[in-house]
């Protein structure tokens, strides 16, 4: 069922209007024709009134491409840009205006997407105004890459591809070359660029209802940048995957699109349509530039990687390919103060990896990495129970801590415990002499903090050490030594990340066991009796959490009423990997007993 869009906006006829205002108040270089509502245009701050001694560079469209055009409006990039309604064309007045404000005696260059109202309106505003004595050029940027040859006039859709043209004019045109050499660059940079999208979602327009074109298991190939459907439907599918058939489609010497060959230099430019987060655009990005040096043999000279040209809250991204020469990066590498032109992405690529010197750990010499099975003491076989079981009880519970966390706090506690989890058994083969239980120790703390990020990975690497320091004092580790260690833990945990006990933190089932296992020891039960008991305090303790309002960690920012009845997600693993520990070492003893 089709739903009302969610937007922070106010009456929806009124948000290209509140976008410039909003504009250029963020960026003192920037004004605004007064116009409004029928004529919406942005342009230098540095280039009106008719006095601008370079060509002027004027692009514009539909809205909902934001941050394109006027995003892209700035010394070195475009002199004016043009706004229509959301994803409707600008009218000719408003393009006339454009050109009146900015226009000087070197001329005017238009850039515009190939797309009928963009070419009609742009090409008759073009006309009045060589009509009033103003020189002008026009270049149409149709870069589409996804559909097969058009038929007819229609032609290739413009897309992203047209920023990378934009930059290659301004910079061109600042350099204070004429309109007919601005017009060529332009010109020549347009017939080197190729691009296609990829959707996860459809965009929805201001006070209209989301479409539920797509299913939740579908993304859409090769689509334009209005909403409207693109090539294909298909699965889901990795990123790298959907990487790799766009770059094939882009480059496919069926369609040669894109005159570009193996040996090739290239720019690359990975595009989010409006919804996707940064993070997923640079894992794109991650495969994209060795797919292109790797299997195409094209050596990637820049890679710009954003928000550049969107559709409005369109969840997918785009990618660009341009042919590359040395005046093309010069023209990319000029500077610009255009806001939404990436900062930074200027001048040569070094090597992606630098390599990080680690120091060897104090508990293992370089020699002693464990080639073969080691011959465990009775306590070594223990420890070495004791540790599997708690890692493999860690690796069960995952979901569920996922689930408990993904109502008090940000969802991955399970995933954490499962990365460090299956590190400690993997690095158990190879670098804990289990027949040195603080060394032991040590290394586990080492192996959580290579891999367990956030507060947790931390706080169980601060665990480890406190615990290490207190063994490593005593050749002869008793339950006693162990029940020490326990508590010094507790304490350099609650010293550096400040919880106590009723804070509803792992400390609410760490402080109870450790008071438990003190004081079964000392009314005299044996070691194992006291470890089970210690445990079932754990346990009752992290399942205490449910009732506690909490005063550390994520879920101290989260209202109480949701926190009732869901324990806290670090207890319940702190309770778990204890309990199979206790469990195990009580099970391996009767076995070497019977």
């Amino acid at each position: 069922m089709a739903l009302q869009g969610k937007k922070l906006i106010n009456n929806p006829d009124d948000v290209v209007t509140e976008f410039i205002e909003g504009l250029v108040e963020t960026y003192p270089g920037l004004q605004y024709l007064d116009g409004f509502p029928e004529i919406k245009v942005v342009l230098r701050a540095d280039a009106v009134g008719g006095a601008y001694d370079k060509v002027a560079v004027i692009s514009g469209g539909g809205s909902g491409h934001e941050p394109a055009h006027a995003g892209f409006v700035g010394p070195g990039m475009l002199t004016a840009a043009v706004s229509g309604d959301v994803f409707a064309s600008p009218p000719v007045d408003s393009i006339l205006a454009a050109i009146r404000a900015v226009t000087g005696t070197m001329g005017c260059l238009l850039i515009i997407k190939n797309y009928t109202g963009d070419r009609l309106n742009f090409g008759l505003a073009a006309e009045q105004a060589k009509s009033e004595g103003y020189k002008i050029e026009m270049v149409i940027v149709g870069d589409d890459c996804a559909l097969p040859p058009p038929r007819g006039i229609a032609g290739r859709r413009g897309l992203a591809g047209t920023i990378l043209v934009h930059k290659v004019a301004g910079a061109a045109a600042d350099a204070g070359l004429s309109l007919a050499d601005v017009a060529a660059e332009a010109k020549h940079a347009s017939e080197a660029v190729g691009t296609m999208g990829v959707a996860l979602s459809v965009c929805t327009l201001p006070g209209q209802v989301t479409s539920d074109r797509l299913g939740p298991e579908q993304i859409e190939l090769g689509l334009g940048i209005h909403g409207e459907p693109g090539a294909a439907v298909v699965e889901l599918q990795t990123v790298d995957v959907v990487v790799e058939h766009v770059l094939k489609q882009i480059l496919s010497q069926e369609t040669q699109y894109l005159p570009i060959t193996r040996g090739s230099n290239a720019v690359l430019l990975i595009n989010g349509l409006g919804a996707t987060p940064v993070m997923e655009l640079m894992i794109a990005a991650r495969k994209a530039v060795p797919e292109l040096q790797l299997e195409y043999g094209i050596a990637v000279d820049r890679v710009y990687t954003g928000t550049f040209m969107t559709s409005l809250d369109m969840a997918g991204l785009s990618i660009t390919i341009m042919r590359s020469d040395e005046n093309i990066l010069q023209r990319l590498d000029a500077p610009t103060k255009a806001p939404a032109w990436p900062v930074g992405s200027e001048g040569n690529r070094p090597p992606a990896k630098f390599p990080v010197a680690v120091p060897p750990s104090p508990s293992m010499k370089d020699d002693e990495i464990l080639s073969e099975r080691q011959e465990l003491s009775k306590q070594g076989c223990m420890l070495e129970a004791a540790i599997e079981a708690a890692a493999k009880e860690l690796i069960d519970l995952k979901d569920n801590l996922n689930d408990w966390d993904s109502k008090v706090g940000d969802g991955d506690c399970g995933t954490t415990m499962y990365r460090g989890a299956t590190a400690i058994l993997e690095d158990m083969k190879t670098r804990y002499h289990l027949n040195d239980a603080a060394g032991t120790v040590n290394e586990i703390g080492s192996t959580i903090r290579k891999v367990m990020g956030g507060t947790s990975g931390i706080l169980y690497d601060i665990l480890c050490k406190a615990a290490y320091a207190s063994l490593k004092q005593n050749k002869n580790i008793t339950a006693y030594e162990w029940a020490d260690a326990l508590e010094a833990s507790i304490a350099a945990v609650s010293k550096y990340g400040g919880a106590r006990a009723g804070y509803r933190t792992m400390l609410d089932a760490l402080i109870p066991a450790s008071t438990v296992l003190k004081q079964s020891l000392k009314a005299g039960d044996d070691p194992v009796t006291a470890f089970i008991a210690s445990a079932e305090a754990a346990s009752a303790g992290a399942e205490s959490t449910k009732q506690m309002q909490a005063k550390a960690g994520r879920s101290s920012y989260i209202s109480p009423d949701h926190l009732v009845s869901i324990p806290d997600p670090g207890a319940m693993a702190a309770a778990a990997w204890y309990q199979a520990a206790a469990l195990s070492v009580k099970n391996k003893l009767h076995a070497s007993e019977s």
